[in-house]
């Protein structure tokens, strides 16, 4: 395992481009590998003149294929004997047939025969949710059972394309067949990854007064450190996200790009000695670490089955939720020791050694990009031009213009062409605003009211974490112990069952709004709007959770897309917050001023419980999402 995580990383890649490929080599790279198993004898390409037979060059048979149901209709000989008598892999005895790659279970790869690139163009990806209860196939979470390992068949076409597809169901290169213990250790990476981005917005609160003093600038300016750096991971997605949805670049190239800028910005963004440096870096920062943001989710999705997905999502969701809320914690007693700047180099010592982790350790999960690559290396072992990844025949004919459209456009005709999606993004946004609100009311309550220091301060924003904890441990043995067996038993219900945990946890907000907002006075123990807080945060991650688990689940093609258009909502409106939110809490009170946010994250009660129930009905109505 340790030896193909390092082939598949960034060090791996790099050292493969230097050497010519001369180390770290894939499968088909060796000497013992039998392409006549998968492709035939795939050096030989067919005869292109010949449209209605593919010459498969083995011992002169010519096998017709013909689109039935559309899978192709009959295999060589040759396949059907490899696939019988062969012992090579797991599980193969008589009565384990080959399977063509539209006959695979679990595959998602397209099966047409007469006509390739037109059926990559308009065939639907299946619905991956109620495709967890397929016929299992190695060892992938997920499923029901563990079946034999089946090679799969290539499609191909009477023009002599011929589909690069995984070499058998429990292919090792299919990120959906990993074991857990890789899987966990690649999910960790990108969790450690955006707690340390998240954090790194925070973290700079505690700095706002000696920033204010340093400077000689009133408190607008001194929180446009923060502002500014929301902002730029807010807006940072729109560019990194698509571009890990096109398979030349996967996802590690926005991931390990951005990130290597991102802690090298780390180093001037500690030593400017201006207020306008400071904020054009605290920007660029955010900017460039912002692919977490978007990515994450749709990393989970290229690693576990829709079974688990919910427990991907809820913990890099909860580095997320809680990366804010540690900030100024980790920074608050260290500032008030070391200086303002003491804050901003603690981002490069935890962000420095995340890099170096990725760059040996975090290999490429897009199933798209990792089959591309190896479409390119079999063509240039085989010297076969007919050999072609999926992602590279539904692009052929597509221009830069239609890329453009496809992967940055479309998540916005989407969101507002698609009610559930809007209604997501906007709600999404108001319980994101008003969080980072709180850095903004805690300083107004803790400190004056109850005595409280900058540390302890930033020990109060702990309650979120608490909040999330204790929320994420019941979402999690809710899902094993009645979400999970239900399923397996009664197989899959709709989209919508993953929001029914928000159905109660969505008047958490505005219950937990009101307590804070009226009993932070001097009068009330600071603990009970401590609860308060506590309430709020819990419930909004659960009712969170539900919402990004359901964006993948019922547009898959556009999930990275779609997480960006969410995450530009959300950072907007968090920009907002941090600017108005003083003011707010001084010209209203804390009291009223919590309860007018109350009154507005209430809203998201009638809309997460018109999602339940007519969330299904919209799927249908919608061009986009999966029925």
């Amino acid at each position: 395992m340790v030896w193909d995580i390092l082939r598949d990383s960034t060090f791996g890649q790099l050292t493969r481009l230097a050497t010519g490929d001369r180390f770290f080599s894939y499968p088909e790279e060796q000497k013992e590998f039998e392409f006549s198993r998968f492709y035939g004898d795939a050096s030989h390409p067919p005869n292109p003149r010949d449209e209605s037979e593919f010459d498969t060059q083995n011992g002169g048979r010519t096998d017709t294929l013909e689109a039935q149901d559309g899978r192709a209709s009959s295999i060589s000989d040759k396949d059907e004997e490899a696939g019988n008598n062969e012992k090579k892999f797991e599980g193969d005895d008589e009565s384990t047939p080959n399977l063509s790659a539209g006959q695979a279970p679990n595959s998602e790869r397209v099966s047409e025969s007469g006509d390739l690139e037109k059926a990559t163009e308009n065939t639907e990806t299946p619905n991956l949710y109620q495709a967890a209860t397929a016929p299992a196939t190695g060892n992938a979470e997920g499923t029901l059972g563990r079946a034999r390992s089946q090679p799969i068949v290539p499609v191909r076409t009477t023009t002599g394309t011929i589909l690069v597809d995984w070499y058998t169901t429990d292919d090792p290169a299919n990120p959906m067949n990993w074991s857990a213990g890789k899987k966990a250790f690649v999910a960790g990476q990108v969790d450690l990854y955006t707690f340390a981005v998240y954090m790194a917005s925070s973290i700079y609160t505690s700095s706002e007064p000696d920033v204010m003093h340093v400077f000689g600038i009133g408190y607008t300016k001194a929180a446009l450190g923060l502002a500014m750096y929301v902002l730029g991971y807010g807006l940072g997605p729109l560019l990194w996200s698509p571009m890990s949805e096109i398979p030349i670049f996967g996802r590690n190239v926005p991931y390990v790009g951005t990130f290597a800028i991102y802690v090298i910005l780390c180093v001037p963004t500690a030593l400017v000695d201006n207020v306008g440096g400071l904020l054009v870096l605290r920007f660029l920062t955010g900017f460039f670490g912002s692919p977490c943001l978007a990515n994450g989710g749709a990393t989970m999705q290229d690693l576990f089955h829709p079974f688990y997905i919910p427990y991907a999502i809820a913990i890099w969701a909860a580095a997320a939720f809680c990366g804010p809320a540690l900030g100024p914690m980790m920074s608050g007693f260290s500032v008030a020791a070391e200086g303002w700047r003491w804050s901003l180099w603690e981002i490069l010592w935890l962000s420095g050694p995340v890099f170096i982790l990725w760059f040996f350790f975090l290999p490429e999960t897009s199933a798209d990009t990792i089959l591309l690559y190896r479409a390119r290396r079999l063509r240039k072992l085989t010297s076969n031009p007919n050999l072609q990844s999926q992602s590279e025949i539904k692009r052929r004919n597509m221009t830069a213009n239609q890329i453009f459209i496809d992967a940055i456009i479309k998540p916005f005709e989407i969101m507002f062409k698609d009610p559930a999606v809007l209604f997501t993004n906007v709600y999404t946004a108001l319980i994101y605003g008003i969080y980072y609100s709180f850095f903004e009311a805690f300083a107004l309550v803790y400190p004056p009211i109850y005595g409280f220091n900058l540390g302890l301060t930033g020990v109060a924003f702990l309650t979120v974490l608490v909040g999330a904890l204790v929320a994420g441990t019941g979402f999690f043995a809710l899902l094993h112990f009645v979400v999970i067996p239900q399923m397996k038993a009664k197989g899959p219900g709709k989209q919508e069952d993953v929001l029914m945990p928000s159905l109660i946890m969505v008047f958490g907000p505005p219950i937990g709004l009101f307590l804070f907002g009226w009993t932070a006075r001097a009068s009330v123990n600071y603990i009970v709007s401590i609860i308060g807080i506590g309430i709020y945060a819990g419930s909004v991650f659960i009712v969170t959770l539900g919402i990004f688990t359901y964006i993948p689940m019922s547009y898959p093609p556009y999930a990275a897309s779609l997480f960006a258009g969410n995450d530009v909502c959300r950072s907007l409106m968090a920009f907002g917050a941090i600017l108005y939110g003083r003011p707010l809490y001084e010209n209203l009170g804390i009291g009223p001023g919590s309860s007018l946010l109350a009154g507005l994250s209430f809203l998201g009660v009638i809309g997460i419980w018109l999602l339940f129930f007519f969330g299904e009905n919209l799927r249908k109505r919608s061009k986009f999402a999966l029925h």
